[in-house]
């Protein structure tokens, strides 16, 4: 239990002291991930202990005592800071040190019941001298992503991501995931430094997401309506449990493919498919040529941006098949009278258009997969396009035609780690260079970030996170840190080595890059 005194956090503790060591060169700072973008360090030593070592905010902070994600940030690094004080572990022969430490946090804006958006600063200032260390950063978030660097103090750092989109894909639909188990990923994020949570909630196996709006689309469409649904408490419960962690949360509601279990809850919405002239009783992607369909929509998600705070929303559009479309008779009637003669990818543009427009009614941003783009729809010029198709020359020439457009992109491609290899695939993750495209400087601004996708097809709960860690650590370092200096993949096998150990120190059951052990195993509970 911690006590706040004088606008202090003090924390209650017995005889024991911890040790933070300042760390000499920039590659042996063990444990640090993502490497900060500069570090001037010092070979001294402060001798820290737990029953006088203090978080407290600055006289001019605009965030003071009660702003709820620094308070709570402050109990959380205490216990990453100390773990052996938290877990009632104790050293007695480390020798008793009662000299104050303070970590005094200073934040330019009072943003504490806000929610992180695209246009927060992440960027924080760290110095240490004996006895105190002072934290500056311009907004809440950028004193969260510092306070995880406490963790092993510098005498100055300056710290801002390279990128300012740094997602997670988990794909709750093809598997259910309890709400458990994406709280932990939540925190395994804030670890990497990751920013942005991508629900791709439903899909064509499951609908889990119970709808106030149209409660049949869980209740028909959820593996089990009770046991295997998302309710609206547990949606505000993930979404408030990021945002204390400075992480946005993204919906993905994909259409008009990956449908299929849209159609259980909701008639008339999918598009009936035809054998010959009789329909074959099957259904193919949303149907696009009724006015129902539209209405449909417009109800989900103005449903949709009023319980997901974040301005972006994603709509999918990618992988659909027009056999469907093709076989059906009212649908190729209406595809002549729209003059599409039988280009289908017209159908589809003509589909996502009015999705975005619905979208823009709602004040949203819309980020759409590649096919959107590369069916030549019209959409707005402030729609993000997420690449997701083919090796590095496929992905990179795509980079370079989507900026070129003049629109906004998200990286993907190269980090689906839910494909899983023998040896250290990581290594493939980290060598990464998401600028590495032919185009201008003004091009290669228009990369706001990337994203790591795990999906589902064989993925639960049973190995999710060993999965995901620390593979996807490679990827945050090369979303928040400067290339220039990340670029030995040798150099960083140590520090991740050592930060997956942490990981497991933390609770995070992170699979192992290679032969070796850490100090605090996994138990096998």
């Amino acid at each position: 239990m911690s006590v706040v005194t004088s606008g202090r956090y003090t924390f209650p503790s017995y005889n024991l002291v911890f040790f933070i060591f300042l760390q000499l060169g920039l590659h042996s700072v063990e444990g640090v991930w993502p490497l900060p973008q500069s570090i001037t360090s010092s070979p001294e030593r402060y001798p820290l202990n737990p029953q006088a070592f203090y978080f407290t905010y600055g006289s001019q902070s605009a965030a003071q005592e009660g702003c709820s994600v620094l308070d709570e940030a402050f109990k959380r690094y205490f216990s990453l800071i100390f773990p052996d004080y938290s877990s009632g572990r104790f050293y007695n022969q480390w020798s008793f040190v009662d000299k104050p430490f303070t970590v005094q946090v200073s934040v330019g804006r009072d943003d504490c019941d806000s929610y992180p958006d695209e246009d927060s600063s992440e960027q924080y200032t760290l110095s240490v001298s004996a006895g105190q260390a002072s934290l500056k950063a311009e907004t809440v978030w950028g004193a969260l992503r510092g306070d995880y660097s406490i963790c092993k103090i510098y005498l100055k750092s300056t710290d801002f991501p390279r990128f300012q989109f740094r997602g997670i894909l988990l794909d709750t639909s093809r598997h259910y995931l309890p709400v458990q188990a994406i709280l932990k990923t939540l925190d395994a994020m804030a670890f990497s430094k990751f920013n942005v949570f991508h629900w791709h909630i439903v899909d064509d196996p499951s609908f889990p997401y119970q709808s106030r709006t149209f409660p049949d689309l869980s209740a028909k469409g959820a593996f089990h309506p009770m046991t295997h649904i998302y309710t609206q408490s547990d949606v505000g419960r993930v979404i408030s449990f990021a945002r204390m962690r400075g992480i946005r949360v993204l919906p993905e509601f994909d259409s008009p493919g990956h449908t299929q279990s849209w159609g259980k809850g909701q008639s008339d919405l999918l598009t009936p498919c035809y054998s010959g002239s009789s329909p074959s009783g099957t259904f193919g992607p949303v149907n696009p040529i009724l006015p129902s369909t539209y209405k449909f929509m417009a109800t989900l998600f103005k449903e949709v941006s009023s319980v997901f705070p974040d301005s972006y929303i994603h709509l999918g559009g990618d992988e659909v098949n027009f056999s469907c479309w093709k076989s059906n008779p009212d649908v190729r009637a209406f595809m002549l009278k729209m003059g599409f003669g039988a280009d289908f990818t017209k159908l589809e543009a003509y589909y996502m258009e009015n999705i975005v427009n619905i979208t823009v009614a709602l004040n949203r941003t819309s980020i759409v997969w590649q096919d959107v783009f590369d069916y030549h729809e019209r959409i707005p010029k402030d729609t993000v396009l997420h690449i997701w198709k083919g090796l590095p020359a496929s992905y990179a020439a795509e980079l370079s035609a989507i900026t070129k457009a003049g629109y906004r992109v998200l990286l993907a491609a190269p980090w689906y780690i839910n494909h899983i290899s023998y040896g250290q695939d990581w290594r493939n993750y980290y060598t990464v260079q998401p600028l590495n495209f032919s185009g201008t400087e003004e091009q290669k601004k228009l990369v706001i970030g990337g994203e790591v996708c795990m999906w589902g097809e064989y993925v639960d709960a049973t190995n999710l996170t060993p999965r995901l860690w620390p593979r996807a650590s490679a990827a945050a370092e090369r979303l928040w840190s400067d290339e220039k200096q990340t670029s030995d993949v040798d150099k960083a096998f140590p520090r991740l080595q050592d930060f997956r150990c942490e990981l497991l120190r933390r609770g995070i059951q992170a699979e192992p890059l290679f032969v070796g052990h850490c100090k605090h195993e996994y138990q096998g509970v």
